[in-house]
């Protein structure tokens, strides 16, 4: 029997080397490479590769094809359809991945458990209408016991316990579901390789598989996956290509709240975000969740701004805190925390070189409340008015609400969906709004004064003049 040979493998890109080196010679990571078996070629290989589509290899006009919406089927939790674009797509393949513990399994049966009472909708679904859930990593015992510790109501949920890849896609084709999960793709193996599962040729093999099973079928495909401590999947990279759609579970597995964020979907937006509580009976959405990252203060402290972030299509209204104070040390600190660390340092020195206010010789603290993540850059002027306001020690004017992009030059740039933001604000009370120029309303919104600013230092200046 002639000796299997094997080759490393990038678990970023999937590039292929055949000696183990340092940096990957493709996505040029380093320390990616992993030493996989290259599988024998089988005769049936070939049929695993056919395309998908009833007439391959012959050019039609864009023109002369009819594109049709595709249906939705609600998952019965608000949030969840949210991030997913209004509900799962006929044949769609969503990856969702988060840290241990933080929720993935609760959420996941919760939606197939709502999913089991409720009529398949029509547009391509299979005839039967079922709802499977695959499991790898727990019984069929430990499915049920969760099921009723959430005290979820009696369905017709299917449960089947198997990691064999050839026998789920016989379960699966048997059973014809609308929805299926499978939890987790890593503890999934094929019989035609050798590697052991959640290496990445099994992972990839057997993703590929099971999306060419949702296209073919029309099944609504929801992996599992588990991520890196850097927080990434993992596996390689070209899972994320193969997908529809890829979420992530944010948030502390110690607090009560969850988050779960879109980072691709062709059905819908992406960073589109829902929030979640977890309670005794699972996780449940919130519908306002601009209170969770909007603090409580009995009175007015300094080094607090309420930024108007936009998360996808949702406004969102966020508490910003900035800490300034003596540093001890010839290195003076720049922490932030849920917002991007490398603008802190580059909004100090412009408000330094641009209004004439120094911090070289303070510590300076940034925090999102709630534990929101703000990755845009319409978070600057809040951060801004944020450690003015503690470096002062004075805190700003009840009712405010900002946002707008710092440059480099001083100029406060526009951000998009103004108009969206303002009227979030006002809804939720807020009177006072400084913004820039450019996204200053045509039309007066009621009972919210809005202050129109161009530059870094009118707007430190309009700022005290609220004091």
């Amino acid at each position: 029997m002639a000796k299997p040979k094997s080759a490393f493998v990038c678990t970023e890109c999937g590039a292929q080397a055949l000696r183990w080196q340092g940096q990957c010679p493709q996505c040029q990571a380093w320390n990616t490479l992993v030493e996989t078996l290259l599988e024998p070629a089988t005769p049936a290989a070939g049929s695993r590769f056919a395309a998908l589509a009833g007439v391959s290899g012959r050019l039609q006009p864009l023109a002369a094809l009819a594109p049709r919406e595709e249906p939705r089927q609600p998952t019965g939790l608000d949030e969840f359809d949210r991030v997913l674009g209004g509900g799962l797509v006929a044949g769609g393949v969503v990856l969702i991945g988060g840290d241990p513990g933080i929720g993935k399994s609760t959420l996941l049966l919760q939606a197939l458990s709502n999913l089991a009472g409720l009529p398949a909708t029509d547009g391509g679904s299979p005839a039967d209408g079922g709802v499977v859930y695959v499991s790898g990593e727990e019984s069929g015992e430990q499915v049920a016991l969760r099921a009723q510790r959430l005290q979820l109501p009696p369905s017709t949920l299917q449960m089947l316990a198997e990691i064999n890849l050839e026998r789920i896609l016989h379960s699966l084709r048997e059973a014809r579901p609308r929805v299926a999960v499978i939890d987790s793709i890593q503890t999934v193996y094929s019989e035609a390789l050798q590697s052991a599962p959640g290496s990445v040729a099994q992972v990839r093999e057997c993703a590929a598989q099971l999306t060419r099973f949702a296209k073919q079928s029309g099944t609504s495909l929801i992996l599992v996956g588990h991520v890196t401590k850097d927080g990434t999947l993992a596996g390689p990279r070209v899972l994320e290509h193969i997908v529809d759609t890829v979420l992530y579970f944010e948030g502390d597995s110690h607090s009560s709240f969850r988050l779960i964020r879109a980072f691709k979907n062709r059905f819908g937006a992406v960073n589109e975000l829902g929030v979640f509580a977890m309670t005794e009976r699972g996780l449940r959405g919130v519908s306002n969740p601009s209170a969770l990252f909007l603090s409580q203060h009995s009175q007015q402290v300094a080094g607090s701004c309420v930024l108007v972030t936009q998360e996808g299509t949702r406004p969102l209204l966020v508490e910003i805190q900035a800490l300034v104070d003596s540093a001890q040390s010839p290195n003076p600190r720049r922490l932030s925390v849920g917002l991007e660390p490398t603008r802190l340092a580059m909004l100090l020195a412009v408000m330094h070189r641009h209004a004439g206010i120094v911090c070289f010789d303070q510590d300076v603290f940034v925090n999102a409340v709630g534990g929101v993540k703000i990755a845009e850059p319409a978070a600057d002027l809040a951060i801004l008015f944020a450690i003015h306001s503690s470096l002062r020690d004075r805190p700003l004017r009840r009712g405010l609400a900002v946002f707008g992009e710092v440059g480099l030059a001083g100029e406060i740039r526009p951000a998009p969906r103004g108009q969206d933001r303002l009227r979030e604000a006002a809804k939720l009370g807020f009177d006072t709004a400084i913004v820039p120029r450019a996204n200053a309303p045509k039309q007066a919104i009621e009972g919210l004064r809005v202050i129109a600013v161009e530059r870094v230092d009118e707007a430190l200046e309009q700022l005290r003049t609220l004091d």
